[in-house]
């Protein structure tokens, strides 16, 4: 049966791989929406050859380009937020989110609300709204298929026995672009040579994440709301192969692990499946020919941004939501050159502090998490130039 599939953020890394699933297999989707950032023609190109009935932009500026790309193909098209909304809701099987940051949590939930399948690689929705969105989510009855090739990993892992037999849920990482560099070295790395990811192609934001470490410890968060685990039965092992992608162990000592080339066309084409597997014409995963998996604790001294994460899920109430948005404002400002690296780490430190004495509750509703994000990240930004002063030569 023919499937109708939303895919949002199409013009990313996630958008582009899931594109790649969908050509390969085009009798089984049919392409409801697709919706990209500011990239009209890629946009445009993407809707055509996937037979698109809609498109939309988020960038209102991108408007008129998009129409005029679109112009004879009969695919219809919008720009702005309100576009973005309505390509969410429209009548979709599955909505494929992929929209990265914040920005990706209201059109996310919109496609829950909707009662659309959720195949999720929006990690802000769970960090920033986690119990609001999983609450919605049951109240629906709307299945969240995770799509990050670590939750997809433990998803399959979990399967092999019951939840209260989880002795620990581990992701791994592969370490990012720094596992081997010093401290000393470290702190003086720039953007580009933080971005330059060892494994994934991914956007530059997620890469700096990966430099901090900082992803891994969202993906716990993330794991915290999917699997229903406390941040005690939650780990993180260095993986630099990058072929164990999560693992499960269990009361009885066994471990179930899930593993695979790293390719998102493989955690991808799974959320997307239906009631058997897709076929996917990738690379088998030979373990002969790699030989050797290696396995390390991570360094939470050189890489604090972990510790971090893990503090706040451990705090509970709004603290992951805040950790994202002062973590967000201050990878920008590192991209942009504004402050170095380690000051990402403090900056998202001083300002979980000043939130900590608050103790806010966990937001009731993605509207509350949006509000506490934009007061965490308006504090975030009121500190941003005392660092970008000791920048200066």
């Amino acid at each position: 049966m023919t499937r109708s599939l939303t895919i949002l953020g199409a013009t990313g890394s996630i958008g582009r791989s899931t594109a790649d699933v969908v050509l390969a297999h085009r009798d089984e989707f049919r392409i409801e929406a697709v919706v990209g950032g500011r990239d009209a023609p890629a946009l445009a190109k993407m809707a055509r050859e996937l037979g698109a009935n809609f498109a939309a932009l988020a960038d209102e500026r991108g408007g008129e380009a998009l129409r005029e790309a679109l112009a004879g193909t009969g695919i219809a098209s919008g720009a702005g937020p309100s576009a973005v909304l309505d390509a969410a809701e429209r009548d979709a099987d599955i909505v494929l989110a992929a929209i990265s940051g914040t920005a990706g949590l209201a059109p996310t939930h919109a496609a829950l609300k909707a009662g659309r399948r959720i195949a999720l690689a929006n990690k802000e929705s769970l960090v920033s709204a986690g119990a609001a969105f999983m609450a919605d989510a049951r109240q629906r009855g709307v299945e969240i298929m995770p799509v990050d090739s670590e939750h997809n990993a433990l998803d399959h892992a979990l399967a092999a026995g019951l939840g209260r037999d989880v002795e620990k849920a581990v992701i791994t990482a592969s370490g990012g672009p720094f596992r081997s560099w010093t401290r000393e070295a470290i702190a003086a790395a720039g953007a580009k040579e933080a971005s330059a990811h060892p494994v994934w192609s991914m956007g530059s934001k997620i890469n700096i994440d990966s430099a901090t470490l900082m992803n891994k410890g969202l993906e716990l968060i993330e794991a915290h709301h999917l699997f229903d685990l406390p941040e005690e039965r939650l780990d993180v092992l260095v993986h630099p192969e990058a072929i164990v992608h999560g693992l499960v162990q269990w009361s009885d000592g066994a471990v179930t692990a899930g593993l695979a080339l790293p390719d998102m066309k493989v955690p991808i084409a799974n959320a997307l499946r239906n009631q058997g597997r897709l076929t996917m014409d990738l690379p088998r995963l030979d373990l002969a020919a790699i030989g050797r998996l290696s396995f390390e604790r991570p360094d939470e001294e050189r890489f604090p941004c972990l510790s971090l994460a893990k503090a706040a899920l451990r705090a509970g109430g709004a603290m992951p939501t805040i950790l994202n948005a002062a973590n967000e404002i201050a990878v920008e400002s590192y991209m942009a050159g504004h402050i170095r690296f380690y000051d990402i780490s403090e900056i998202v430190e001083r300002v979980c502090s000043m939130f900590s004495g608050r103790r806010i509750s966990a937001p009731a509703t993605v509207a509350d998490a949006l509000g506490m994000d934009q007061e965490a990240r308006q504090v975030t930004r009121q500190l941003i130039p005392t660092y970008a002063e000791a920048t200066r030569p």
